[in-house]
């Protein structure tokens, strides 16, 4: 049996349990009201009765399989009705009919939901319908009254809200099933989307801008700078092939160990060597003892390094300012050059450098990224991530 109907199985017997007992407890209570059945009918009629609640507790905690029970709950529920009809002395009072009618009507009928899902047991409902209207019918005097009436109502009523509820289950069922599947297509969808650009970050921090470098016959740089930034990327691209996940610390720098927390302070002085090495001096201002997440430190490093690496290329300087502040929540950086400057307007917004390494690494740790230039006027960064 597939998990749909299982799931089936055990609404229907859930719902037959509730409105069971629920009806079952109406009709002792009419019943024990005054002048209604007679006390030695009642003390017959209340151990038949209670049969029927436990064969409806253990069907609806059975997921309606224990098949046993519903026959019992069945036979339970007639000999009550019957017992309850046929009083030992004088006419049977005129409101007993009225208060079996939950008895007969709807616990009993109840079982009719766990018996719709197949053939033999429709028969085996239907038998129980056909002599539950019989007795009734005989203790009224005649199949055209109100309890005969209620009871045929009450039998229908189960018996089309057992087969609607298990049919409509398992097809709700698969369609939760289905959306769940989309889902997870769609996660997967989006992680691979994910790792795509982390992918494209990283060589653009790291294998494009030594490869630049080399296409520029390395202008401004020592041999053992590039040498040693070549080594960093090809260790790089090993961890990667081998399936490692880097833990980037600064551009052109990466560790496979990941910590809870960790200072920012000793990442921002091996950014400094690094564009050091490269022709770039970086002046600091404000503090670095601060401590971040380690997948936010790493955004907030390598979105710096990549506002520093620009200002390297294309600024026109050998200088850079990097003054870092912070608060009880966020962390600030603001990267200035007084280098060429350039129009905002006529740089698009497409470009990896800018968009990825900077504003989208930022933007996947709840920070934010702001750029400030104009010709011959410098370049300002503003980037901010949350502790």
């Amino acid at each position: 049996m597939d998990i749909f109907a299982q799931e089936r199985d055990r609404l229907l017997s859930s719902t037959a349990r509730t409105l069971g007992i629920a009806c079952a407890a109406v009709s002792l209570l009419a019943l024990a009201y005054p002048g209604v059945a007679e006390p030695l009918h009642l003390a017959a009629v209340v151990p038949l009765v209670l049969v029927l609640i436990v064969a409806l507790a253990i069907v609806g905690r059975s997921g309606g399989h224990a098949r046993a029970w519903v026959v019992v709950g069945l036979a339970a529920g007639i000999a009550a009705t019957v017992v309850a009809l046929l009083p030992a002395t004088g006419e049977p009072s005129p409101g007993i009919a009225t208060a079996v009618v939950p008895l007969a009507g709807g616990a009993t009928a109840s079982f009719t939901i766990v018996l719709s899902s197949s053939r033999l047991r429709v028969v085996t409902a239907s038998v129980a319908f056909v002599v539950a209207v019989t007795l009734v019918a005989l203790a009224t005097g005649s199949l055209f009254t109100f309890p005969v009436a209620a009871v045929v109502l009450g039998w229908a009523l189960v018996f089309v809200a057992g087969i609607w509820l298990g049919r409509s289950v398992p097809l709700a069922a698969r369609r939760i099933y289905s959306i769940g599947n989309a889902h997870r297509a769609e996660r997967q969808a989006s992680e691979t989307e994910a790792q795509r650009r982390q992918g494209a970050r990283l060589l653009h921090d790291t294998v494009l801008a030594t490869l630049t470098l080399l296409a520029h016959s390395g202008v401004g740089v020592t041999a053992q700078a590039l040498q040693a930034q070549a080594a960093e990327d090809a260790r790089l691209l090993r961890h990667l092939r081998l399936g490692g996940t880097p833990q980037p610390q600064a551009s052109g720098e990466y560790s496979l160990e990941t910590v809870e927390e960790a200072p920012l302070g000793q990442t921002l002085e091996s950014v400094k060597q690094r564009f050091g090495r490269m022709g770039l001096e970086v002046s600091w201002h404000g503090t670095g003892q601060v401590l971040l997440p380690t997948h936010v430190l790493d955004a907030f490093l390598l979105a710096l390094a990549e506002c520093l690496e620009n200002v390297r290329r294309h600024a026109g300087v050998t200088e850079a300012h990097v003054t870092i502040i912070h608060d009880d929540d966020m962390v600030r950086a603001m990267v200035t050059d007084a280098g060429v400057g350039f129009d905002l307007e006529g740089i698009s917004e497409e470009r990896l450098g800018f968009k990825e390494s900077v504003v989208g690494r930022l933007h996947e740790v709840g920070g934010s990224a702001r750029l400030f230039s104009s010709p011959g006027s410098g370049t300002t960064v503003v980037l901010e991530a949350p502790r």
